[in-house]
């Protein structure tokens, strides 16, 4: 009969595609996965996977156990949230994605006040250009920029925050301050490499002036504040990152602004947990004491 062991090691072994980083990801050596993988096919009577030195391709019958897998695993997981936490303190480890500017200027700032009020809990903070995949438990809690598609899933509005167009005061001086739309078209500007920005709210440039004369692309936020700031060209950036660099003016506040949301997102059946609930209640308080500068 398989046991829940065998089950969570071949669901890390779907979901990352190999046995070796799937035995990084439980913490255990490449041997005891494959060892545990034939088990489970010999049980089963069923081949699941087709090994080469490239990896392992699932076969049919992988595909048709996953789904009752992760029904397990989720039961499993239900079944730790209804009794965790009653007879001790928040513990644990808790992994947060964000997208990276919400990571560096609103989260990381903070979390000596989560250790302060949760000694026994670790926060892990991964900072994603891309959604992070909550069904594959790449995250505990994500962060996003727009809903994800229905599923097992708790999702809500976290927060809204503003981007806006910002240059250096030095790039300013030597090239002349914008003082409309049209004087745009003679600036240059610094934007997001389109195919690695993960959620296509990132570039609010393109939608507030297409065609933009691009001298520099990043998929990362921060570099392209740091370009800005440098006097590379003009950007939309994050206001509550950029308001106060003291290297920055915004510029047509009142033409070229965007609005966007954080919408924070988790799995069902880990909404429950005291660790995740005592990092959601910490996002929730961040975001209302620092809403007037989003």
């Amino acid at each position: 009969m398989l046991n829940s062991d065998e089950l969570r090691l071949f669901l890390a072994v779907m979901r990352e595609g190999n046995m070796l980083a799937a035995a990084r990801r439980i913490g255990v050596d490449h041997s005891t996965v494959a060892r545990r993988m034939t088990n489970m096919e010999r049980t089963l009577g069923a081949r699941l996977f087709d090994r080469s030195p490239r990896g392992v391709m699932p076969t049919p019958a992988a595909f048709a156990l996953v789904g009752h897998a992760e029904r397990i695993e989720s039961e499993l997981l239900a079944a730790i949230s209804s009794v965790e936490g009653r007879d001790r303190d928040v513990e644990g480890i808790v992994r947060l994605a964000t997208p990276e500017a919400c990571a560096a200027h609103l989260v990381a700032p903070h979390v000596a006040t989560l250790r302060a009020r949760h000694p026994r809990l670790t926060l892990e903070l991964a900072s994603e250009s891309r959604a992070a995949s909550l069904s594959k438990r790449e995250a505990d809690i994500a962060v996003m920029l727009n809903p994800p598609p229905k599923g097992r899933l708790v999702t809500r509005k976290l927060v809204d925050y503003r981007l806006a167009l910002y240059g250096s005061r030095d790039y300013l001086e030597r090239e002349g301050m914008p003082e409309s739309r049209a004087d745009l078209a003679r600036h240059g500007f610094v934007s997001y490499i389109d195919d690695l920005a993960g959620f296509p709210e990132m570039i609010a440039l393109d939608e507030l002036l297409p065609g933009a004369q691009i001298r520099f692309r990043a998929s990362s936020s921060a570099a392209q504040h740091a370009a800005v700031a440098a006097g590379m060209g003009l950007g939309m950036l994050h206001v509550f990152a950029s308001a106060q660099d003291d290297r920055l003016i915004q510029i047509l506040p009142a033409e070229m602004a965007a609005r966007r949301s954080y919408w924070l997102v988790m799995h069902a059946d880990l909404e429950g947990l005291p660790r995740v609930r005592a990092v959601v209640d910490f996002l929730d308080e961040v975001m209302r004491t620092l809403r007037d500068q989003l």
